[in-house]
């Protein structure tokens, strides 16, 4: 049987295994649903984001490109027309000084007219000249603008084709969560409590010992074992220097449940029971490795410090499970050669106290050894007095028994027949009888 209590009336009922295995069933099927949901909608953002994200960047690069294209053109055409200009306004004045030779002098106008008509020859040539090589650079331009269009499509293809393989990628990931969220699906429902628990111990466990050759080379980490005191944790951490002198040490609680879990387990729950594990086991800090309450924003933030409950204990999420050993690890070792200093007393008291526990042992042997022997002593006296009252006893018994037989005898020898048949006169008749008749 479960007992449930109800979070609205607080009134406590209690259902059987059947029952309470529906409800929570059905408690996992929400909450899985409700996650899957959730993870689709990220999912989808997340790919809208992305393809958003693709179309504003292509966007950007055909501006740039367009703006390209319009400065090249209009760079151009400034160019052609202030050369036309140019030629236009030189034109205009070599006809202003023609007129003016052929009002100044008029008897040399053929010759003028035939050195007008070469020169305006040799400018048409000039013209003709310009006109080809800006025909030239509008090509070139031209060309250059075909080019820049070429890679406007090719890029235009280039963005095509990576929002095609960025959709099929996404896809690909929403498959491969799909399938993550299916096995986690049935992983939850098969795990029980105590495998959940485990499981987060073996991450532990797998974490510290992919760093311990880094920097743990002389570090003890192992199961607590060790019951005998009627409780224990779930893992010792012991590091020690080169000389084999024990600068830190703590005790570690894993603790998780799974998320459809109905009775909802806090961290506070479990601080009374591992400062009692770790003063029995003589450990100096209590860290709890914790998956509880997951919507805890004091929790979620890294390594919390509860020590104004229980002193140098720690609660952290599994992934500062290494930082918190590394910080306690580094603050112990600032403090080394003090605890040396205090093992070095410590052995020389130890070494006076050995002393005074090995005259007092041997003392009390010897005392051990004294009783004993007095409490045989003493026996074997009290069964010597035993047996020499029990042969006295035995002694007098036997001469009792001797004065018994001699006045038995007296008796035997003052009995007569007289006596007999005095009060008989029957048997005194017959005795008399007898007597005559052996006359």
């Amino acid at each position: 049987m479960h007992e449930i209590k109800c979070p609205k009336c607080g009134e406590v009922f209690s259902i059987d295994e059947n029952a309470y295995e529906s409800i929570v069933q059905q408690i996992k099927q929400q909450e899985i649903e409700r996650q899957l949901k959730e993870r689709e909608k990220q999912f989808e953002a997340e790919k809208e984001s992305a393809i958003e994200k693709i179309n504003l960047q292509n966007q950007i690069e055909i501006q740039k490109l367009n703006t390209i294209i319009e400065t090249s053109e209009e760079k151009t055409k400034i160019a052609v027309k202030n050369a036309i200009e140019q030629k236009e306004k030189e034109l205009t004045e070599k006809e202003k000084e023609i007129a003016q030779l052929k009002t100044q002098i008029g008897t040399i106008e053929t010759e003028k007219t035939n050195a007008i008509e070469n020169e305006k020859l040799q400018n048409q040539l000039q013209i003709q000249t310009i006109q080809t090589r800006q025909e030239k650079e509008i090509a070139q331009k031209d060309k250059e603008i075909s080019t820049l269009k070429n890679q406007i499509e090719t890029a235009e293809k280039d963005r095509q084709i990576q929002e095609t393989h960025i959709k099929e990628s996404y896809e690909q990931q929403l498959q491969f969560k799909d399938e993550q969220i299916s096995q986690y699906k049935d992983l939850k429902a098969k795990l029980s409590v105590k495998m959940l628990g485990e499981t987060l111990e073996k991450h532990c466990e797998i974490a510290f010992n992919q760093v311990r050759s880094m920097g743990f080379s002389n570090a003890y980490f192992e199961k607590d074992n060790d019951a005998r005191t009627g409780s224990k944790g779930d893992y010792v951490f012991r590091d020690f220097d080169d000389d084999g002198i024990e600068f830190i040490s703590i005790m570690f609680e894993m603790k998780n449940e799974a998320e459809s879990s109905v009775n909802k387990k806090k961290n506070e729950d479990f601080f009374k029971e591992l400062d009692k594990d770790r003063n029995e086991k003589k450990c100096e800090y209590a860290v709890l490795v914790s998956m509880l309450e997951s919507d805890s924003e004091l929790y979620n933030g890294g390594i919390v410090d509860v020590s104004h409950h229980y002193p140098k204990m720690y609660v952290v999420r599994p992934q500062f499970f290494i930082p918190i050993i590394t910080i306690l690890r580094n603050a112990a070792q600032r403090s080394l050669q003090d605890r040396r200093a205090l093992v070095e007393e410590r052995n020389k008291n130890m070494d006076l106290a050995k002393f005074e526990a090995d005259l007092q042992e041997f003392k009390e042997k010897i005392g051990y050894n004294y009783r004993i022997a007095g409490q045989k002593f003493k026996s074997a006296i009290e069964e010597i007095d035993s047996s020499i009252k029990h042969l006295e006893k035995i002694k007098e018994e036997l001469l009792s028994t001797e004065r018994h037989f001699r006045i038995a005898n007296d008796k035997a020898e003052e009995l007569t027949i007289k006596r007999l048949t005095k009060d008989n006169p029957t048997m005194r008749a017959k005795f008399d009888a007898l007597k005559k008749d052996s006359k």
